[in-house]
């Protein structure tokens, strides 16, 4: 006999748990109400001849009520009602407690590893924690039914960020209306800043901006460069009118006027770059941060945002200096570069750019490339015209605006009617399926396979509407800087958000993982094979969005499949399966789950093959998705890095290249640190294996890790393959 328990778990009959039981209520009384060990035994007999295969805890602990009182034992019954009901009292009562105590004294190992860009040691880092701890706990006794909670205790779905859900103001990564609040102004803690007249103040507003929008949210933020071209042209008009005023001839103030522009721009960007790095928010880590580089976003200030786009990547192209002051790879701010006409030929006019891009790509792992190309095949509008813009933070995409007929539901200033708009939109949140258990939960029967999968996809619908109610019920008063100056909208003191959360103007996400494995144990051909492989897993993909469609069709909230970029997740759900199905060859039988729709890393294949196969794949993650290759050092073969480059445009919408440059602090070597058999990593120039001695940067979900990882991680990290061997280079 299996008793089923309160969190659904199922463990074997034990009657030794119910002698022990009526034994804690037999020590609360005396003489005659007393059970005596024969009507005990009589008890069990009772329901071990009730001969059921499986039996609740609480059907078990009712036959104990009502056989106590059949013996007349009433205060005996009492006392054992008051000892159950004490229990469920303990079941419910605060659990943070031993986490927090784990967490300060750096034992917990889900928070020492739960962000490669957090440092758990870090008391700004533990404050967020601390809160977060709280939240969860919250959340997952008050918040969430229980089915849910079980369901993502048993790595089936996993319901992201609980521990920011207790609060329900916050939502997940934004697009920033930096160009709104620049113009026309904002307000930041009650202060009015109004409209700057110089670039360089301009990029500091910017920063401050950032610091408040992501100190409002949990998920990535991006701005994009295009919001601060003009105000390159105002510096510029200002230091022409200075000459001008020394009365120096027009060719000598334009000279002049230009040197100190670009005097401006670098100086700008540094302080950008020193803010955004060195800032830290309410969720103790720098802000996660995207910076957009699109020409094709301003004709008129073109040539200034050119400018702007060439001291982003130069001045990452040096890198961040390091406490030792050894330039390092910094995690961010990410760069996305739009790859367009006007930058992707060798005769185009900013080829150059492209040029230098690849070079710091070569050198730091960014920017990432955004086919402008593809993003206009597959982001059309209602009236069918394709549009470009940036993701939210790492991989975030909005679906097509709807502003065009809706209107400016968001009252933004800078709103132009019959125009796509895309800043200041938002997600509000992510809830991931495990596409392996639904497999392994199957036993190969398809029929089963597609009914599982349907009942899991409800759970998360489920989940995904508890998170979209959370939010419904938000006023503007509970981040201005968000809802009434601009970020996000410019709505009225008091104002729900509520219709921000429908129409398609933010979007909710429908994550999934393991498509690999799923595919994998069903057909036992990898999703690559260009056959039943992958024609099941363009099936699965599907499945995903016809389920989001339909819902969206129904609700008018705007679910979307999106390629979740689970980071310490990916640990959870691998000892999740193995905990539920065993270790199986191929399958379960390593530290990690595979990304989204990826390519398992240790799958040999070529960089050109694997985008694009994995283009097709893309195509149905509307929501979220980045595409990668790994490469070795590619400093001293650009030309390598601009085939895939130009092979990117062409062929997929977005992606990027993994490449190495770590630094050992204790013996100054640069190059790449390695992992040993245990996971441990070391340096192979002089063996240092302190982790406050080494800058490790990884490219692990999307965006950049540089504070080291869980063991699943670290594994799938070493067993990467390259796509690309570079043997003119060695």
């Amino acid at each position: 006999m299996k008793i089923v328990k309160r969190d659904g778990t199922i463990v074997a009959y034990n009657p030794d748990k119910i002698k022990i039981a009526i034994g804690k209520a037999n020590n609360e009384v005396k003489g005659k109400e007393k059970a005596s060990k024969e009507q005990i035994e009589e008890i069990i007999k009772y329901i071990e001849e009730l001969n059921k295969k499986r039996i609740l805890v609480e059907d078990i602990q009712d036959i104990i009520e009502e056989k106590l009182m059949e013996f007349d034992k009433y205060q005996l019954a009492k006392k054992y009602i008051t000892y159950r009901y004490t229990r469920e009292l303990v079941r419910k009562a605060n659990t943070t407690d031993q986490s927090i105590k784990e967490l300060i004294e750096g034992e917990n190992e889900y928070w020492n590893s739960e962000n490669s860009n957090k440092n758990a040691t870090v008391v700004t880092t533990q404050r967020d924690y601390l809160a977060g701890i709280t939240s969860t706990d919250i959340t997952r006794r008050f918040l969430l039914p229980e089915d849910i909670v079980k369901a993502h205790d048993e790595g089936i779905i996993h319901f992201h960020d609980a521990d920011y859900f207790a609060q329900n103001a916050l939502h997940n990564c934004e697009l920033i209306n930096l160009d709104d609040m620049l113009q026309n102004g904002t307000v930041i803690n009650g202060v009015m800043i109004e409209k700057p007249h110089r670039f360089i103040t301009a990029a500091t507003i910017a920063t401050q901006i950032i610091l408040a929008v992501t100190s409002s949210s949990y998920g990535g933020a991006t701005v994009s460069l295009s919001h601060l071209a003009p105000f390159v042209r105002y510096s510029y008009e200002k230091y022409y009118k200075k000459y001008k005023n020394r009365n120096l001839n027009k060719e000598d103030c334009e000279k002049f006027a230009m040197e100190d522009t670009k005097k401006e721009i670098e100086d700008g960007v540094q302080t950008f770059n020193y803010q955004v790095n060195s800032m830290t928010n309410t969720n103790g880590q720098a802000p996660f941060l995207s910076v957009n580089m699109y020409l094709g976003e301003t004709e008129e200030y073109k040539d200034e945002l050119a400018m702007i786009i060439e001291e982003f990547l130069k001045q990452r192209l040096l890198g961040f200096k390091n406490e030792k002051g050894v330039y390092i790879t910094p995690a961010f701010p990410k760069l996305l570069y739009i790859l367009e006409e006007d930058n992707i030929h060798e005769n185009s006019k900013y080829w150059y750019l492209t040029k230098l891009a690849a070079e710091c790509t070569a050198k730091r792992m960014v920017p990432d490339y955004i086919s402008e190309k593809m993003m206009l095949e597959l982001k059309k509008n209602e009236y069918g015209v394709g549009e470009c813009y940036p993701c939210m933070g790492c991989r975030s995409f909005l679906t097509p605006d709807r502003s065009i007929s809706l209107g400016n539901i968001a009252k933004a200033k800078n709103y132009v009617q019959g125009k796509g708009k895309y800043y200041g939109r938002f997600n509000q949140g992510v809830v991931t399926i495990n596409l392996p258990d639904v497999a392994l939960s199957s036993h190969r029967d398809m029929e089963k396979f597609w009914k599982i999968f349907d009942e899991r996809l409800e759970l998360c619908h489920k989940a995904l509407k508890l998170r979209h109610e959370r939010l419904s019920n938000v006023t503007s008063d509970v981040a201005p800087i968000l809802w009434q100056h601009g970020a996000l909208a410019r709505l009225e003191k008091g104002e729900s958000i509520h219709e921000l959360l429908h129409h398609g103007y933010s979007t909710i996400s429908l994550g999934y993982a393991g498509l690999y494995e799923c595919v994998k144990y069903m057909t036992g051909h990898s999703h690559t094979d260009n056959g039943e492989g992958k024609e099941f897993g363009l099936q699965v993909m599907q499945h995903l969005n016809d389920a989001a469609k339909k819902w969206k069709e129904e609700e008018d909230i705007d679910y979307s499949v999106y390629g979740t970029p689970i980071e310490a997740t990916t640990y959870k759900f691998a000892k999740c399966l193995q905990e539920r199905f065993g270790v199986i060859e191929g399958i379960t039988d390593r530290g990690y789950i595979t990304n989204s729709y990826h390519i398992p890393v240790f799958e040999e294949i070529d960089a050109f093959s694997k985008l694009k196969l994995e283009s097709e794949f893309q195509k149905l993650s509307p929501g979220g998705a980045i595409s990668y290759i790994e490469t070795p050092n590619l400093q001293n073969n650009l030309e390598a890095v601009i085939e895939v480059i130009k092979f990117i445009y062409d062929n997929i919408m977005y992606a990027e290249l993994n490449t190495k440059s770590d630094y050992c602090q204790k013996c100054g070597y640069t190059g790449e640190i390695l992992i040993d058999d245990n996971l441990e990593w070391y340096c192979p120039n002089c063996g240092n294996r302190d982790h406050n001695l080494l800058n490790v940067a990884r490219r692990t979900c999307g965006y950049i890790g540089s504070n080291f990882w869980n063991k699943g991680r670290t594994q799938e990290i070493k067993e990467r393959v390259l796509h690309i061997d570079n043997k003119d280079d060695e």
